[in-house]
């Protein structure tokens, strides 16, 4: 039996190797290319090449020297990337844990339809968001502003956050809550002291969710900001697609400066994110 066992575990880990080795070298193989043209000089950078034949870093001293027309605002816009990603994170933690705090621990009334609504607008594919999110703005006359960024993926990024602490409350035990009013506690004294310490997990997953989603985003970036001095750097790097001739070696040199930060922050908190997204797969 025992035997039976291992030889269908050896089996399964194999069947495992064989559709995993060729997924992680198709997400590989591009990174790798990007990498490629990173430390090759412009000439050899299309050349075709496994390995450039005069790997150089003077790319990477082109970026951070700002020495490329196309990156005259390098660390202005880096700085605005890092800057609305964090006001975007702390903005949505704290409308999602209160919300969830209400929803979950205090039983407002209607809170779960409002909570199942806003949930309802992931239905509708970003894009055409846009347009009444930019004329939404416009309205209030917070085009080109960053604000209007900020709180237009806070907007994006809110209902999912919601529903994820949401669902992660549930799982707290009531007997907490119980003991916490018996002694005394005011609902802000149970969301400070009982719920905020419990929640660390998926609060910290749903913050890096919320940051990482800004980070990235291109769509709204683009739309909302115009001025060079005020757009996130990943709009910045759709520049280098307006010319015939444009600089490959920089855009992938930049490119790999940009996906730093977001992979060292998701590398120091995957174990929150595993264990806060999956609270929020059981059944309210």
């Amino acid at each position: 039996m025992s035997k039976r066992l291992s030889w269908k575990s050896v089996s399964t880990e194999a069947q495992l190797l064989l559709v995993g080795i060729p997924v992680l070298l198709w997400t590989l193989v591009p990174v790798y290319h990007m990498f490629l043209f990173a430390i090759s000089e412009r000439d050899s950078a299309t050349s075709g090449r496994l390995w450039p034949k005069s790997p150089t870093l003077q790319n990477f001293d082109i970026v951070f020297q700002q020495k490329h027309f196309y990156l005259n605002h390098f660390w202005q816009q880096m700085g605005n990337s890092v800057l609305i990603a964090l006001a975007v994170a702390a903005i949505t933690l704290v409308i999602a844990t209160s919300a969830a705090f209400a929803i979950s621990r205090l039983r407002v009334r209607g809170g779960r339809t409002v909570m199942n609504l806003a949930l309802f607008t992931y239905f509708i594919p970003a894009a055409f968001l846009a347009v009444p999110m930019y004329k939404t703005m416009g309205n209030y006359g917070l085009l080109n502003n960053q604000w209007s960024l900020i709180l237009a993926m806070v907007t994006i990024a809110s209902p999912y956050c919601i529903w994820v602490l949401k669902q992660a409350s549930d799982k707290l035990p009531w007997e907490l809550d119980e003991a916490a009013r018996m002694d005394g506690a005011t609902p802000l004294q149970l969301f400070r002291l009982v719920y905020l310490p419990l929640m660390v997990p998926s609060l910290v997953a749903v913050g890096t969710y919320s940051l990482l989603l800004a980070w990235n985003e291109y769509l709204y970036a683009f739309l909302l900001l115009s001025k060079d001095t005020d757009v996130t750097l990943a709009v910045a790097l759709g520049a280098f697609m307006s010319a015939d001739d444009s600089p490959w070696e920089l855009l992938m040199a930049t490119g790999l400066v940009y996906a730093l930060p977001p992979a060292a922050i998701y590398y120091a908190f995957k174990r929150y994110m595993v264990g806060g997204l999956t609270a929020g797969a059981v059944k309210s």
